[in-house]
């Protein structure tokens, strides 16, 4: 379907590069920027509400500036592909760079959330769209033919009549005068010649020859090194500081205190690490240093509490259980894991009495900026951002605290300095996913009809651990969702699909229950509260009844749900994200152990930009969500992690893989996230798969430490 981008809703600019020889068109984030203006398409000089850039030079190569981080996610590429496809360019003949933090240019200038092409979905076709038209125009002035029997095709626009034909490089220099046309078609989606296939990432060759591209691989001469030692409990402060051995440490230059943080400085990472061990610190208690089996007894107490605040309420839900013939109840456990990317916490910093240079991975180069500019007193605009490549991030890199220790370290022995993380470090530093208790109730009458629900979080600085609008709330007559929140002095962030990476597990391991005790098929349960919803809907209804139906419908095609023989089968459906994604975990029983077999996965995330990158982040989220349920778990001893490194840390190992089998629903609708919603259905599928072939349910994460799947010590 076509789409007509009139001039009052324009949302991008372009700037006239005479010099270079080339187009050069940015696009804002702001629709009404050009009627604000009142300039449009005549602007000279650069604009400072652009979002990215595409530019053509006169050899025919088309770059585009992308503002967003990378962490593997595929979003360069994406970017990359939605913008050449609407221009017509030759693929090969496309770059991709790195923007650095411009807030005068970009915005939302990060990468979380799965937000990325959602966000700039119809921008960057705008953009590659309106580029396409002005050389379409530019050709058709040269040859003083008319424009509508013109296209572009590859890299080149033709005559359809004549058959003639111009490179986009012969044409930049004329279609960079032309004003920016008043509205542009874009593509029917059937169109389409780049999106929707596979397409290789654009950093593949720098990754797979090692072309230094991440924080860690970043050097500048005359940097030094630092390492930092925290406390290493969470509540305790420095009492005392003896650092004479290790200012010994050969290579050893500075060793600074900040805050309740001792950094050593020296001219090698090596060198920093020894001096390190060298230091001889002494901690007291500052906040309560508490322990995973203090955390027990607070989850018992706010269980029971009466201060819980209430999310969503429908109907009478007291009289619905003061009613009801049977009542299921059942509390689910989640303990606090860490984010683990591959490439620790690191950051180079440069502060100089004039500026200040910042360069490294970060999910969140604008806090990151603000957040140095607030501790150093130094404004915004003189402090620049360099986004490297990031090595895993997970939501970890949302945090900046890394960032800012390389500011503060820099600012005070007056050298740059990059700060690197070890792993235990990183494991011990914080900002977890946080732990959570639910608590979940059902009612059913005298015909096993679903009349009450009930829903009690409690989490460790885990805010609202619930999605109250989520299904099945709104097919439900009487529903309570509430929460209550313990202020932990361990820190705690968000991990990968917050909240519903847990969440979705215990939500739909007892729904799975619930339909159990009506006497329902689960796939049959979940589609006949859709169909409540649909007819008589108990509240708002904040998703897509028929896109939630479908993938539930396709997924129990694909995986032939109940047609295979000594398989159990497990079903898991969940919205995130804007994405709707079910899942069947396969199990079958070998030498009396369950064994994951196979996941089957339909994702409903609107247009599928690049199937294999897709299909990637599917596998990905799947193999993340159900190693982490299988396994991840991090305990406290008096506030001190207990793992900080994967000797004693359990992760997914290649013998636990299963075969993984992804498929999309080809709807036309615009995309939606796909960077975490695949993650949260996973822990429910399998742990229904479980119980399938065992009998037994898991009501605690990791299912490893659970019967009948716990190993033999």
């Amino acid at each position: 379907m076509g789409n007509n981008i009139h001039q009052e809703r324009r949302d991008f600019l372009r700037k006239v590069s005479l010099s270079g020889g080339g187009l050069l068109l940015g696009f804002t984030l702001f629709e009404d920027l050009a009627a604000e203006t009142g300039k449009g398409h005549l602007i000279e000089g650069i604009q400072h509400d652009f979002n990215s850039y595409l530019s053509i030079a006169a050899d025919g190569t088309v770059t585009i500036a992308s503002p967003n981080p990378e962490l593997g996610q595929n979003i360069k590429t994406s970017f990359a592909m939605i913008v050449a496809d609407e221009l017509d360019a030759d693929w090969s003949r496309v770059k991709v760079v790195q923007a650095p933090l411009d807030n005068s240019k970009f915005d939302r200038q990060l990468t979380g959330g799965s937000g990325a092409v959602p966000h700039s979905w119809k921008r960057l076709r705008t953009a590659g769209a309106s580029a396409r038209l002005m050389l379409i125009m530019a050709a058709a002035s040269k040859w003083r033919v008319s424009p509508e029997d013109c296209y572009a095709e590859n890299g080149m626009v033709l005559h359809r009549v004549s058959g003639r034909k111009a490179g986009f490089g012969d044409l930049v220099a004329e279609a960079s005068k032309l004003p920016l046309p008043p509205e542009v078609k874009l593509k029917d989606h059937k169109d389409f010649k780049l999106i929707g296939k596979p397409i290789r990432n654009v950093e593949n060759k720098n990754i797979v020859v090692g072309k230094s591209m991440f924080g860690l691989d970043f050097y500048r001469d005359g940097m030094v090194y630092a390492v930092v030692q925290r406390p290493p409990a969470f509540g305790s402060k420095i009492k005392s500081v003896d650092d004479k051995a290790a200012r010994a440490v050969s290579g050893v230059s500075d060793v600074v205190r900040f805050g309740n943080n001792v950094a050593v400085v020296a001219n090698s990472t090596w060198a920093a690490m020894k001096g390190r061990k060298a230091l001889v610190i002494s901690y007291e208690p500052d906040k309560a240093l508490e322990s995973s089996s203090d955390h027990a007894d607070i989850f018992t107490r706010l269980m029971d509490s009466p201060n819980a605040r209430v999310h969503r309420k429908e109907g009478d839900v007291a009289a619905a259980f003061q009613s009801a013939a049977k009542v299921i109840k059942r509390e689910y456990e989640c303990p606090f894991v860490p984010h683990n990317p591959i490439e620790p916490m690191n950051f180079f910093a440069d502060v100089r009495s004039d500026k200040v240079e910042l360069i490294g991975p970060t999910q969140t180069p604008g806090s990151a900026r603000k957040a140095v500019s607030d501790l150093l007193k130094i404004p915004e605009s003189k402090i620049t951002v360099d986004i490297t490549r990031l090595g895993g991030g997970f939501g970890r890199r949302l945090k900046y605290d890394y960032v800012v220790e390389a500011a503060e370290i820099s600012s005070i022995i007056k050298k740059p300095v990059k700060v690197i993380w070890s792993r235990e470090d990183d494991m011990g530093g914080g900002s977890y996913r946080p732990a959570v208790r639910y608590r979940f109730e059902a009612a059913l009458d005298a015909s096993n009809q679903l009349v009450g629900y009930k829903l009690r979080g409690v989490g460790m600085n885990a805010g609202n651990p619930t999605r109250e609008n989520n299904f099945p709330s709104g097919s439900i007559d009487n529903l309570l969702i509430e929460s209550l929140d313990h202020a932990s002095p361990i820190t705690t962030g968000a991990w990968r699909a917050p909240i519903t990476n847990f969440l979705a597990y215990a939500e739909q391991a007892f729904l799975d229950e619930v339909a159990e005790a009506m006497g329902k098929d689960p796939v049959q349960m979940r589609l006949d509260l859709l169909q409540k919803a649909r007819t008589k809907p108990a509240g708002p209804i904040r998703y897509d009844i028929d896109r939630m139906e479908t993938v539930i419908k396709t997924v129990a095609e694909k995986s032939q749900w109940g047609k295979k023989p000594g398989v159990s089968q497990g079903l898991s459906v969940y919205f995130s994200h804007a994405s709707y994604v079910a899942q069947v975990c396969d199990v079958v029983m070998a030498a009396g152990k369950p064994v994951i077999s196979k996941i089957t996965a339909v994702s409903d995330c609107g247009v599928v930009i690049n199937s294999s990158g897709a299909q990637q982040q599917v596998m990905g989220g799947i193999l993340d969500g159900m190693g982490h349920a299988m396994y991840g778990k991090l305990t406290f001893n008096a506030g001190e992690p207990e793992q900080k490194n994967f000797n004693v840390y359990r992760h997914i190992r290649m013998k636990g893989i299963p075969e993984v089998e992804a498929h999309f629903v080809d709807n036309g609708k615009d995309p939606t996230g796909l960077g975490e919603p695949a993650l949260p259905p996973a822990g429910g599928a399998v742990a229904n798969a479980i119980y399938k072939a065992t009998g037994k349910r898991m009501y605690k994460q990791p299912f490893i430490e659970q019967e009948p799947l716990k190993e033999a010590e």
